[in-house]
């Protein structure tokens, strides 16, 4: 009996593919097409999602670059923003001062960093 029901699915099967071969290959086709290869519905939403990514990442510098140009333009008309700027980042001073940073980050000690210099 089991062998009958076999035949009877078989032939059911090679019905299907016989009426209906050409939307079996365009089925199989846009499988294939859609989510197979580097072209696929998946690699095109991959892609979408760095695109999203990198347009943040360019608005982000872009605006960088406009508070830089901004500060460049003040150093370049203004004396006194050209000396903090120079004390604050690159921790210059004039012949007759002394220049003390202070800092609320946290330190870490230079035992824990593994410099074995330190005694």
């Amino acid at each position: 009996m089991a062998k009958k029901n076999f035949s009877k699915t078989k032939s059911v099967v090679k019905k299907i593919l016989h009426l209906n071969k050409y939307l079996v290959v365009l089925v199989l086709g846009a499988v294939i097409v859609g989510f197979l290869g580097e072209n696929s519905v998946i690699a095109h939403l991959h892609n979408q999602m760095r695109i999203n990514e990198l347009k943040a990442d360019i608005a982000q510098y872009q605006a960088l670059t406009k508070a830089n140009l901004d500060q460049i333009d003040k150093m370049n008309f203004d004396r006194k923003t050209l000396e903090r700027v120079a004390r604050e980042r690159y921790f210059m001073k004039q012949k007759d001062e002394d220049v003390f940073v202070l800092s609320d980050d946290p330190q870490t000690p230079d035992i824990m960093l593994g410099n074995e210099t330190v005694e």
